[in-house]
């Protein structure tokens, strides 16, 4: 039988699959417009940058290249080392916490037998993840705010004296801790919930025979099976660990001045300097450390997983 060339066989397959690539292609032509195109305008990091009035392609031939002074200018600044701190401090947090939490309550679902009630307590814990920052920052000021709020009125019911929440930094860290896990916990632990119910149920016949207790058998079957997932997950998380939730650090704390101390992250910054002296240039500079930062973490730390566990590396 004569084989197949291998022109002939990459239309075959195309044709063999051509449901999950019609599938595919509008994400595809997505991550070509909104990711793929808009990389090459990372050349603006590196010029002094004037919008003109004749389009965005004259306003980069117009723009005069300055090379890395915009990186100089963002680095030099006095925040340069508080907002990386920030950044990079919250971030470690939220993988830890979002890891350790999603896994334990994905856990506890599995192990729950009313399925009605497993289906109530996922809905609800992923209700947040789908409220946006707005909303769930007028929810916190509902509870925080200096003379109306629950938490001022509680306080002064018992005879303390009402603090102005918005204006005490020392706060904020576990405030958004909390709420940025609370938020995001419903999300992390559907995928290892789903994980979970995918183990084979021989694993645990053959623990219950041995006599393993329930706890014996989540620790010596359930989390090595997470255990390839878990990384996978702590691999790309760690590839964001420069970049912060905007809405998180900006609506909730609303952008007060006396937080930024612990508020200000590359994000806000970013956003606060353009708003403040259109600097797209700079704010460009930005973003593309950013980027790269992230990146170099993603395969510094999928090298390091791959070295020691290849099968749970991304590639």
């Amino acid at each position: 039988m004569k084989r197949k060339s291998k022109r002939a066989l990459f239309f075959s397959n195309i044709w063999r699959y051509k449901a999950l690539i019609l599938m595919a292609v509008p994400a595809m032509v997505w991550m070509i417009f909104f990711f793929y195109i808009p990389v090459l305008t990372n050349v603006v990091a590196f010029k002094d940058f004037h919008i003109s009035p004749d389009g965005f392609i004259a306003s980069l031939k117009e723009s005069p290249w300055v090379g890395w002074e915009n990186f100089k200018f963002l680095f030099s600044s006095n925040d340069a080392f508080l907002i990386t701190k920030n950044t990079v401090l919250y971030n470690v947090t939220f993988i830890t916490l979002n890891l350790v939490i999603s896994v334990f309550f994905a856990i506890v679902m599995s192990e729950l037998r009313n399925k009605r009630l497993v289906k109530v307590y996922q809905t609800m814990s992923l209700l947040p993840y789908f409220l946006s920052w707005v909303i769930i920052g007028y929810f916190v000021y509902a509870f925080l705010s200096p003379d109306k709020g629950i938490f001022n009125q509680w306080i002064s019911s018992q005879g303390g004296t009402p603090i102005n929440w918005y204006s005490e930094a020392k706060y904020w860290p576990f405030i958004l801790v909390f709420i940025g896990t609370w938020k995001g916990i419903g999300y992390n632990s559907i995928i290892y919930f789903a994980s979970v119910m995918g183990i084979d149920p021989t694993y645990y016949e053959a623990a219950m025979v041995d006599g393993a207790s329930k706890w014996q058998q989540i620790k010596n079957v359930t989390i090595p099976q997470l255990l390839p997932l878990m990384t996978i997950m702590t691999i790309l998380a760690v590839g964001n660990i420069f970049r912060a939730d905007f809405g998180l650090f900006y609506n909730v704390p609303r952008n007060s001045g006396a937080l930024y101390e612990v508020t200000s992250v590359l994000d806000t910054y970013i956003f606060n300097g353009l708003t403040a002296t259109g600097d797209i240039g700079m704010t460009a500079a930005a973003g593309l450390y950013q980027s790269t930062v992230g990146f170099a973490l993603l395969m510094i730390t999928n090298g390091i997983v791959r070295r020691f566990d290849s099968e749970s590396a991304l590639f």
